[in-house]
């Protein structure tokens, strides 16, 4: 959706239902007084609409979303998903759209949520998330075997002595201060990356290429999950302890990025290509091994309660990101 999120805001219909998007090189400026290209709206209100529902629901999830089994949440995620898709393709107006952001946004914080507290069940999950010299060789056989069960299942797992479904609120609290160390670092992250995704993307535009506007925003996001689907699978070559670093290299991304779109030094969009996959690198390392650091470190009995809450980390950086590049949007797109 955040990919799209250019084309949501600037789009129109035609007979058909078909989005036109203008393929030509040379876009048209909708505010024409303005330095920059800019939509009427910031993209950040396309991410605002992924984001905040999912915050909604990680807020709440360590206080009770344990009660209710897996299996209905993932078929809650999944309708949401396939829901929200159809409402987007379908859609005459901005508004409908983002409707269907919404769903997206509630199926992405369901999902996840449910997933990373389904991995204190599932050794498989941690094949990935464990360097090959921490894995007990005995338990490869065992952890290989559960891979190859369902995930849902009649006996899947919906808890186990000891989850977090017996924590106390007061045990809850110890633990939550515990993962401050881990929380802190990664909302600094994706904070700083989404600032620049949604805040900076838009504003980061070349005239002198033959991609149109709508194109280069489409090449950006491409380009920073491509960094974060490598990174995030590539736990087995580095393991990163202290994510603090992660988070200061991000923020200088930022910093640099912002610079440009102020002065406008960077002679070519394939530098902001190198850039934005770099941070995409920084953004997915951060994330697997924040949650890697946590498994490793939590008690048996902690582990599904820290993943879950663990999980507002990078929906909180995100949310605040979005609230402060949307007057930053509307400031810069006024400069002349």
């Amino acid at each position: 959706m955040l990919s799209a999120a250019h084309d949501i805001l600037s789009h129109k219909r035609t007979s058909g239902n078909q989005s036109h998007v203008d393929p030509g090189p040379t876009p048209i400026p909708h505010n024409s007084s303005s330095r920059f290209d800019c939509n009427s709206v910031s993209t950040a209100a396309v991410l605002l609409a992924d984001i905040l529902p999912t915050l909604v629901i990680k807020l709440l999830a360590p206080l009770g979303l344990h009660l209710l089994p897996y299996s209905p949440r993932v078929l809650v995620s999944g309708i949401c998903a396939a829901g929200s898709f159809v409402l987007v393709a379908f859609s005459h107006s901005v508004g409908t759209s983002l409707c269907g952001v919404v769903f997206a946004s509630i199926s992405s914080g369901l999902g996840e949520v449910t997933f990373l507290s389904l991995t204190a069940f599932y050794p498989s999950y941690f094949l990935l998330l464990t360097s090959p010299e921490a894995q007990d060789p005995g338990g490869e056989e065992e952890a290989e075997s559960a891979a190859r069960q369902p995930l849902i299942r009649t006996e899947a797992p919906e808890s186990k002595p000891g989850s977090s479904s017996s924590l106390s609120l007061r045990e809850r609290w110890t633990v939550f201060k515990g993962l401050l160390w881990y929380i802190v670092p990664l909302v600094v992250v994706y904070f700083a990356e989404y600032f620049i995704n949604q805040g900076l993307f838009e504003l980061l535009f070349f005239w002198n290429t033959s991609l149109s506007h709508a194109q280069q925003y489409r090449w950006y996001q491409m380009l920073y999950q491509a960094g974060v689907f490598a990174s995030r699978s590539s736990l087995r070559c580095c393991r990163i302890r202290f994510t603090w670093a992660l988070a200061l290299l991000q923020c200088l991304n930022l910093v640099f990025l912002l610079a440009d779109v102020w002065f406008g030094f960077l002679p070519s969009i394939y530098l902001v290509f190198l850039i934005i996959l770099y941070e995409g690198l920084l953004g997915g390392a951060a994330y697997v091994n924040t949650f890697h650091n946590i498994a490793l470190e939590t008690s048996d009995e902690h582990r599904e309660f820290a993943m879950a809450a663990t999980c507002i980390s990078d929906t909180l950086g995100i949310s605040l990101s979005g609230l402060l590049a949307l007057p930053l949007h509307d400031f810069l797109c006024q400069l002349s």
